[in-house]
């Protein structure tokens, strides 16, 4: 007997867990994995490493759920399952370290012990060794460090400054504290430098031959002032010179080794001018340094994490388009384009086995991330973590729309429908972050829960979106709330039109830009009788050298001395006396990408104005929400404060 469906709860979505980082082993036949759920009687998450065999029919834990683990990786033979982890269940002050798992059995074994810990690892293709990133260790850490050593308690230190970026969300302050490229020639081996400099390495990966290691770094003069980043290559062994490969002024990221370590594929930005609103692009170039293959001029798809197939014929990447993100490939002897993956379904990561088959983790918009195996022309469902919960609930499946906005540029959207509601139903307009980014065909368990509520829930993928090349996402650059307002609000009327939405009972919201853009939307028209404003910026100027986006606003705005009218413009601040609907605030405490200040600042002039408003600060908090105990209070407040207003 089939079991009865319910509707989508908070408590639901609590038991659901995030699988991600397939990692699937040189011959093809498992699968290990990353599942992070809640922690049963505590109020964190805990992440944990699976395997699963390709056919899926054997599911085995390979950490406990003592610690967290995570960034899993298989030796070249197989034999071996390295990956991260701060053993706090060993020591409490545990730093991140490699830590591997003998397939023939046996307990985690620690490959590293470096003080300041582990960012990022590979194999090399001996077996034998690996590369490291490690950041330096500041000097505050290391004076905290050594008084925990000692024994004794740890100093408060001031912070000393004199980096042009010296924050960054989730982190905090900024010293001159640097991530560099290390090699450990065996277990415990004392990790040999490879890089230096007063700069960032980034997507270190071995050659084939594993004598040299291609990264991307930037190399201006001040790298806190531009995205300039480039490829270079370096012999692996201490005291040998970088060379460097690209000399595009745009940002070029992600290098992956040709088979034969001739080539090397990448993803660039020719347009650094546009900041994100430029396209990135598929680009090879010799690994020694030399002409430049562009292979996606003509895609005008932003792409992502490029790999070579085992035989070197194909590149593999990801891209987003039109509320899709599929994997591709580029013919390396051609150029033609292909769709490698695709379906109406989001593919987020991926890993390449020496037998050709791809190990993926995919998300529809009534399936969490799940892994999945891509052999020959069969695509087949490996895990399924969520199931026994999924199984319980009823799920909104969304209409995916097309309209044409007021300029006649067709725009897309997804309206998920009310359940249990007959004829037009209240709706949430909610908008995505970004800007530049894009609603796809994944779970979004806000959409679930607002449709489980009783709302209409509609998604636009406005102008400034992702997905449908860079003339759609530059026609916002320096004009926020002007464009992508029309086209959310012409998103609105056609869901109306559809019969899906009561026009007279409208909230909008979001997280970010989605916060952001709810801002302009309460500034600019009255037909929302409720808005959640969630991780917002609202007075620009006032957020120059105190959020983390120094950079992209002299880019976007020039500084603002300089055009001050220009950053005043797109400060929804200045419009607080238009707004008539009641809204709701809330931030993390500790966001630097988005600070507290905006929310307040918001907060406090519409409560001035004697409009219905309320702030929720989450303590400890960055731009994302992550405490469990957060997650559920954000949702319940997102439904009680539509609830307010729209259901009376």
């Amino acid at each position: 007997m089939a079991q009865e469906k319910g509707p989508v709860t908070i408590e639901a979505l609590a038991k659901l867990k995030r699988v991600s980082s397939p990692a699937i082993s040189p011959d093809g036949d498992w699968i290990a994995y990353v599942v992070e759920g809640r922690v049963e009687g505590a109020d964190k998450t805990r992440a944990q490493l699976f395997m699963a065999s390709a056919d899926g029919k054997t599911v085995l834990p390979m950490t406990s759920a003592s610690y967290d683990a995570h960034s899993p990786q298989w030796s070249p033979d197989g034999k071996q399952l390295a990956f991260l982890a701060a053993r706090s269940d060993l020591d409490e002050n545990a730093a991140t370290q490699v830590w591997t798992l003998d397939m023939r059995g046996g307990e985690a074994r620690a490959y590293t012990d470096v003080t300041q810990g582990i960012s990022g690892f590979e194999w090399a293709p001996d077996g034998k060794r690996m590369l490291l990133m490690i950041q330096d260790e500041g000097e505050n850490a290391r004076k905290k460090r050594e008084a925990r050593e000692a024994g004794e308690d740890e100093p408060e230190l001031p912070w000393v400054i004199d980096r042009r970026q010296f924050k960054e969300d989730g982190v905090g302050y900024l010293d001159r504290s640097r991530t560099h490229i290390y090699v450990i020639a065996e277990r415990l081996a004392e990790p040999v430098q490879i890089t230096d400099g007063d700069r960032d390495d980034h997507g270190a990966t071995w050659s084939p031959d594993g004598t040299r290691i291609a990264y991307a770094t930037n190399v201006t003069e001040d790298p806190d002032g531009n995205y300039n980043t480039d490829i270079f290559v370096i012999d692996a062994a201490a005291g040998s010179t970088p060379v460097q490969v690209t000399t595009n002024p745009g940002g070029e990221t992600s290098p992956a080794w040709s088979p034969d370590g001739k080539t090397l594929a990448y993803t660039t930005s020719l347009k650094p001018e546009l900041l994100w609103y430029a396209t990135s692009h598929l680009a090879t170039s010799p690994a020694t340094g030399g002409s430049v293959r562009l292979l996606t001029e003509s895609l005008d798809r932003n792409v992502f994490d490029p790999a070579w197939s085992p035989d070197g014929k194909s590149i593999y990447f990801t891209i987003e388009n039109e509320g899709m993100q599929p994997i591709m490939a580029a013919d390396v002897r051609t150029g033609r384009l292909s769709q490698y993956v695709s379906g109406q379904f989001a593919i987020y990561d991926y890993d390449v086995a020496g037998n050709g088959d791809l190990a993926l983790r995919l998300t529809n918009p009534t399936l969490p991330s799940e892994i999945f195996l891509k052999s020959g022309r069969q695509l087949t469902q490996v895990t399924r973590t969520n199931e026994a919960v999924l199984d319980t609930l009823d799920l909104a499946k969304p209409q995916f729309v097309s309209f044409d906005n007021p300029d006649g540029i067709s725009v897309d959207e997804f309206i998920y429908p009310a359940k249990d509601v007959t004829g037009p139903a209240p709706a949430i307009l909610f908008n995505h972050g970004g800007p530049v980014a894009q609603y796809d065909y994944s779970f979004e368990p806000f959409a679930q829960l607002f449709a489980a509520n009783g709302y209409a829930t509609v998604m636009v993928n406005p102008r400034g979106s992702s997905g449908k090349g860079e003339d759609f996402k530059k026609a916002i650059f320096a004009e926020w709330g002007v464009k992508d307002f029309a086209d959310v609000m012409a998103g609105v009327d056609t869901a109306v039109d559809l019969g899906l939405v009561d026009p007279d009972r409208l909230g909008v919201g979001g997280w970010s830009y989605g916060g952001i853009l709810t801002n302009y939307v309460i500034t600019q028209t009255d037909r929302f009788k409720a808005a959640v404003s969630g991780a917002s910026e609202v007075n620009y100027t006032a957020n120059y050298g105190h959020d983390i986006y120094q950079r992209e606003w002299e880019i976007e705005l020039g500084l603002p001395w300089e055009n001050q009218e220009g950053w005043d413009a797109i400060s929804p601040f200045w419009d607080a006396p238009k707004v008539t609907t009641p809204t709701q605030f809330m931030v993390g405490q500790e966001d630097w990408n988005v600070p507290a200040m905006n929310s307040e600042q918001f907060y406090l002039a519409l409560k001035r104005l004697g409009i219905d408003t309320k702030l929720v600060v989450y303590p400890g908090e960055d731009h994302s929400i992550d405490r469990p105990s957060f997650v559920d209070d954000r949702y319940q407040r997102f439904i009680d404060w539509y609830d307010t207003y729209l259901k009376p």
